[in-house]
């Protein structure tokens, strides 16, 4: 069967990419209650003291990701709708900047700039992709801007906080590859898959996700063939049979594929197109679990999507706080909490709430009391308002989301276990099963 060529890429246009996304999102319903148009904002170098807290959020809405992104981002005005109804932020009504990424660490760097220097938020929520927030980071910790990532899970950052390069201005409420890696290699394992060969997208993500995953596989007694000519794919190339040949063409046992989704939709498309996945397991990651990617694939001649029974890892959510962010998407949105998500709402939620917990909305006010208001000690508390409410009282919380209890490291870091996702003949994703690390 013949699958659709891939598009042609169009130029970048030429205005700034955040007028971009005001168009968007205004679109899509994004910039609801609490969410200013980007743009708007006017705070000063205060982060927001005299008009009240001012955050942004520096996610993809266009671009390789932008399938994860897009959900991401409609959570942030529910929770700042949320927070604005029960007395805000220091007495103060909260409002929160969004940027489009693109998925693209030159526009996020712009992007953050903007958000620093220009709308003078304290913190931010993003980026989704390593190699953004990888570039994204230093703009804000030059700035004093507290960036909490959802999604970034590439261990450099581990290295570079171990290095001390983010004085404490960066977190992340998904954890990182390290424990991903490990996670997907023991599941590769108790499959009863004993070759496997890796196919990874070309950036900081990819590459270290690799590494870390073979490793671990090897650890475990299973063998890498491709080990000593890895395969990373360009994510501007136009084509990627050479590259579904050489991750595919050994016939391998199973077949690890981190990858992002546009790109990787059209690397799994040429493996099938190929007649190369027929008895090789696909192993995916959290960057392709969208309920458009395995349509994105292609079909089969008898109607099935082409990677059914393909397999996958995603941080999991299974927080104290799950079932009442849940009960708000049904009740607001009419839909359950997608990929990342969780971790979205949790990211915001801990920068309103170290926000309050210093009694003063200032990047280095945040910083100041992140961890304080993630691990404790201190009570318990899953409702934000709740929470906001014990913090203006002068007591101490224990901030219990619901991605997980988000109990942040000194390297900004969290440890979760993992959801295991199936592809259904249909295409439908369902959850099967989980990878225990702890």
């Amino acid at each position: 069967m013949q699958l659709s060529p891939r598009p042609a890429r169009s130029p970048r246009p030429t205005r700034p990419h955040w007028q971009r996304f005001s168009a968007i999102a205004i679109a899509a319903g994004l910039l609801g209650a609490g969410c200013t148009p980007p743009g708007g904002g006017t705070g000063g170098t205060d982060g927001g003291t005299a008009g009240g807290l001012k955050l942004g959020a520096l996610l993809p809405a266009t671009g390789d990701l932008s399938s994860i992104g897009q959900p991401m981002l409609t959570v942030l005005p529910l929770l700042t709708e949320t927070v604005n109804a029960c007395g805000g932020v220091n007495g103060q009504p909260v409002s929160i900047t969004t940027v489009d990424d693109q998925t693209d660490p030159t526009a996020g760097v712009e992007g953050m700039t903007k958000l620093t220097e220009v709308d003078k938020v304290a913190g931010v929520v993003g980026s989704f992709a390593s190699s953004v927030s990888g570039a994204a980071v230093d703009v804000a910790v030059r700035n004093q801007v507290v960036m909490i990532s959802p999604g970034s899970t590439s261990p450099i950052f581990t290295e570079r906080a171990t290095n001390g390069d983010f004085n404490g201005y960066w977190a992340r409420t998904a954890p990182p590859d390290t424990y991903q890696a490990q996670a997907l290699a023991k599941l590769a394992w108790d499959r009863g898959h004993r070759r496997v060969a890796t196919v990874v997208i070309n950036n900081d993500y990819g590459v270290e996700f690799e590494q870390k995953f073979v490793a671990a596989y090897k650890a475990l007694g299973g063998t890498v063939v491709n080990e000593t000519n890895p395969t990373r794919y360009d994510p501007k190339a136009s084509t990627f049979e050479t590259e579904a040949r050489a991750a595919f063409g050994a016939k391998p046992d199973a077949v690890a594929a981190i990858l992002y989704a546009e790109t990787g939709a059209l690397l799994l498309k040429s493996a099938y197109e190929q007649g190369l996945t027929e008895d090789v397991q696909i192993m995916l990651t959290d960057g392709v679990k969208t309920e458009e990617f395995p349509a994105q694939v292609g079909k089969t001649a008898s109607g099935d999507v082409a990677i059914a029974g393909a397999i996958g890892t995603v941080p999991g959510a299974d927080g104290a706080g799950l079932e009442k962010l849940a009960a708000l998407l049904q009740e607001k949105l009419g839909s359950a909490p997608g990929a990342f998500v969780p971790q979205t709402w949790d990211a915001a939620a801990l920068l309103m709430l170290a926000a309050q917990a210093a009694g003063e909305n200032t990047g280095p006010a945040i910083q100041s009391k992140l961890r304080e208001v993630a691990n404790g000690p201190g009570t318990p508390v899953t409702d934000v308002c709740e929470g906001l409410a014990a913090l203006a009282k002068g007591e101490d919380i224990d901030f219990q989301g619901a991605s997980g209890n988000v109990d942040i490291d000194e390297k900004g870091d969290v440890v979760g276990n993992y959801d295991v996702w199936t592809v259904q003949p249909d295409g439908k994703i369902a959850v099967t099963d989980r990878v225990k690390l702890q």
